[in-house]
């Protein structure tokens, strides 16, 4: 059976990969070490509003507690269809990680007083993922060397766009 070479679909639906919350403000706040992908345990309703959108990662970050990854402080607006079922916003989430990445994160940032923060969800192959990130916190320098490195490069791109 042959397939036709264009099905229709974007790239990012053919693979199962949909962003749905992006946390734009961590890469201006902090300078990003180290990605890892987990897994989320959620309730039903819970899926159902990160599915719509209804999500904020913005003052969002993980600790690491008794062996378990936790996201904190994510806001996941309750879903409004579902009645006795929605728990808090701001509920803690445990995170699905390997034992061995869990205890690496945990040494790191113990060791070098780094932080855990959530750049984006997503949907992989129906199922919600967090990536996350080892970060340090940037300096009042470091964020002013940031907007000109953008101010540079919006330059640049408006003086190629007015070439042509």
């Amino acid at each position: 059976m042959a397939f036709s070479a264009h099905s229709g679909q974007s790239p990012q639906k053919k693979q199962g990969f949909k962003i749905l919350a992006d946390n734009r403000k961590a890469s201006f706040l902090y300078e990003i070490l180290e990605k890892h992908e987990a897994g989320m345990v959620l309730t039903g309703p819970e899926i159902k509003s990160i599915r719509s959108g209804r999500i904020n990662l913005s003052d969002g970050y993980a600790v690491i507690k008794n062996g378990e990854a936790l996201l904190l402080n994510v806001h996941i607006s309750p879903y409004e269809k579902a009645s006795y079922e929605n728990k808090d916003p701001l509920r803690s989430r445990v995170l699905l990680l390997h034992k061995n990445e869990i205890m690496r994160l945990f040494g790191k940032v113990k060791e070098k007083n780094l932080t855990l923060v959530p750049l984006k969800i997503y949907l992989k192959n129906g199922r919600a993922k967090v990536e996350i990130a080892l970060v340090k916190g940037k300096k009042i320098h470091d964020k002013r060397e940031s907007i000109k490195e953008k101010e540079q490069k919006r330059e640049i791109e408006r003086a190629f766009k007015n070439r042509r």
